[in-house]
């Protein structure tokens, strides 16, 4: 038995002996879950002895710790109750991978967004001020609890970090943030504030040094003393010229500790028991190294932010490189890239999720990763459109979810030309609920000057993309995350284009049509199926092997906004109306193609199988769409009932 399955809270880590065994244990826990399991791994092992010194100080529930982003938890849910259930981590109706209020008192929020944890925490910090006659401590005296935000570095490239910062110094009594800094965030730190970060560590081994020479110097008996006095004017020039304008967190009202080695566990339990008696707004600067401990995370933590299984020894993974929506994007951007000089691309932190990095290497003078900083890429993609350039925003579609605003203001109202390339649409699997792109229809659904296109399979993207430059207005194009799972034989895949079109069952092999072509067969009238995406191809495999009893019209829809009224027009021509969709119902396509029906008095029945939740807890991606009857079995099941 090892000593995690002796610790059942925090409390318990006041008994442990050797706090730096505990670590190791820790962490070669960590890379044997995430081999078998996938998940985040660098960012995990690089916060295992700031997080074992944090509840060994803050070990009271009533105190507030919050994790910005809180896939970095995996250390602090085995600490806090959850080491029993720890191998059920992002597998379904298991715990999740990121920071989750529903499975411990000790997570104070769900989390999965960056940049917020201090704003979050901030309103902790006063409710518990205001709140504290209602807590007492052991010895019966009041207990104004402590809330501790821990911030990576990478998050500091969002601007609401700074919002929060600048109240936090008004009204953060007894409020510490902790400052991660790995030196890395999901791609490589950018701008000012990582070189700031980087000046700061500077600081720290300067004055390691002073401390050293002024000790040395002091032991010398006789020209000691003298030649310490001769250097310290020398040594106030060389700290003025390294040190000018890094005292930013001093300037905005914190209290500033550091930077210190956030792997040494009892130097930083040392600190962390003098901050606990300042009731003052404390900021601790921690300097971490990401993947700490394994060596394949620490040489590439990139590879290692997130990743699918692998094997431990080798550090490969299990997938293999499968070809996917973000890698044909990423080499499609790349081939008109070289042939239009006016396309520039932007991202925020995600350069190599989203399939850029041969595009930031090609073409870094019209490429640009501006951080965890989503609402200033779609304002900064504005500006570029208004000088002529045709910009193309690749972000997740949970991410965009922060822009829209400066989708509404900064692009639309100034009927500007932005390309918005939506990765990870639709369900994504372990990540949970935060990280689901199930909301992005229902958001741009409202937006003018905006279209949206969604291929089924790799062709059509790369068509739609380049469709979506000759467009005049604003374009979404909006894909899975994964490939493609399925490929029917009858489709032409090198047509160009992709106007609403449908299939009918029947001879050897279903029939394409288009909404305004009047050629129905009489077994068709009866039920019309309507879906797009990816789920699209589920529906081409049932029509391809539906016989004369079953047969139906599908309609698959590649422009999702506007709606094509031809198509709207063609639904009338059937009874039954059963809609798909891999988005949340509300505000969805299938609701605004009801809407249109409604108008043209259609008098038939209209079924909309989506999903029927708000949030879709993690679980496999499978899982999940078999969940709401949008995987093959579901919908046929759906299909034959409604026939």
């Amino acid at each position: 038995m090892g000593i995690l399955d002796k610790i059942n809270s925090p409390n318990d880590l006041k008994y442990v002996k050797n706090l730096n065994f505990l670590a190791e244990e820790i962490r070669n826990k960590i890379i044997k879950l995430v081999s078998e399991n996938g998940g985040h791994l660098a960012s995990n092992l690089g916060v295992i002895e700031l997080t074992i010194a944090v509840l060994r100080v803050f070990f009271e529930q009533e105190n507030n710790i919050v994790w910005d982003v809180g896939h970095q938890c995996y250390a602090f849910k085995m600490l806090t109750g959850r080491f029993k259930n720890i191998d059920s981590i992002r597998k379904k109706n298991g715990i999740s991978g990121f920071s989750n209020k529903k499975e411990s008192q000790f997570d104070k929020f769900t989390t999965g967004h960056s940049s917020v944890a201090i704003s979050t925490s901030l309103g902790l910090s006063i409710a518990g001020s205001l709140n504290k006659c209602n807590i007492r401590d052991k010895n019966h005296k009041f207990f104004i609890p402590k809330t501790v935000a821990i911030v990576g570095d990478g998050a500091m490239t969002g601007g609401i970090s700074y919002e929060g910062m600048n109240n936090a110094s008004r009204f953060g009594k007894n409020f510490l943030l902790i400052l991660n800094d790995n030196k890395m965030s999901i791609s490589k730190n950018v701008g000012s504030i990582s070189s700031y970060f980087t000046k700061l560590r500077v600081m720290s081994m300067y004055l390691n040094t002073k401390r050293g020479l002024d000790k040395f110097l002091g032991s010398v008996p006789i020209f000691g003393s003298k030649l310490k006095q001769i250097l310290v004017k020398s040594r106030q020039t060389i700290k003025t010229s390294i040190l000018r304008e890094s005292t930013i967190f001093e300037d905005m009202g914190f209290v500033y500790y550091g930077p210190i080695d956030g792997h040494d566990i009892y130097n930083l339990i040392n600190i962390l028991e003098k901050i606990k008696k300042n009731d003052k707004p404390v900021l601790l600067h921690v300097v971490t190294k990401k993947g700490k401990g394994y060596k394949f995370a620490e040489n590439d933590p990139n590879i290692f932010h997130g990743i699918n299984k692998f094997d431990c020894f080798t550090g490969i993974s299990k997938s293999g490189n499968i070809e996917s929506f973000s890698s044909v994007m990423g080499k499609e951007l790349c081939s008109i890239s070289a042939k239009n000089q006016k396309i520039y691309v932007i991202t925020a932190a995600m350069t190599r999720c989203l399939g850029l990095e041969e595009y930031e290497q090609k073409f870094p003078e019209r490429f640009a990763d501006v951080g965890i900083a989503e609402s200033h890429a779609v304002a900064f993609a504005a500006g570029l459109a208004a000088g002529g350039m045709i910009p193309i925003f690749c972000v997740y579609s949970t991410f965009l979810q922060r822009t829209i605003d400066q989708i509404v203001h900064d692009v639309s109202m100034q009927n500007l030309k932005v390309i918005f390339n939506i990765d990870r649409a639709g369900l994504v699997g372990n990540d949970g609920e935060s990280h689901q792109g199930i909301f992005d229809i229902s958001l741009l659904n409202i937006i003018p000057n905006l279209k949206i296109y969604v291929p089924s399979y790799f062709t059509e993207l790369k068509n739609m993309l380049n469709q979506a430059i000759s467009d005049t207005c604003s374009v979404a194009i909006r894909y899975p995350k994964g490939g493609e799972f399925y490929k029917p034989k009858w489709i032409d895949y090198n047509n160009q284009n992709f106007e609403v079109y449908s299939y009918i069952s029947g001879y050897n092999s279903p029939i394409k049509i288009t909404p305004t072509d009047n050629f129905l067969l009489n077994s068709s009238k009866k039920l019309l199926v309507i879906s797009y995406g990816r789920i699209f191809l589920f529906l081409a495999k049932i029509l391809e092997e539906f016989k004369e009893n079953h047969q139906f019209c599908l309609l698959k829809l590649n422009v999702i906004k506007p709606i094509d009224m031809n198509s709207v027009d063609f639904v009338l021509n059937f009874r039954k109306i059963l809609f798909f969709e891999e988005h949340i119902n509300y505000g969805g396509v299938g609701e605004k193609f009801a809407s249109n029906l409604v108008f043209k008095k259609f008098t038939g029945e209209f079924k909309l199988v989506a999903i029927n939740e708000s949030f879709v807890e993690h679980a496999e991606i499978d899982e999940q769409l078999k969940k709401f009857f949008i995987d093959y079995d579901g919908m046929k099941k759906n299909i034959i009932e409604f026939w």
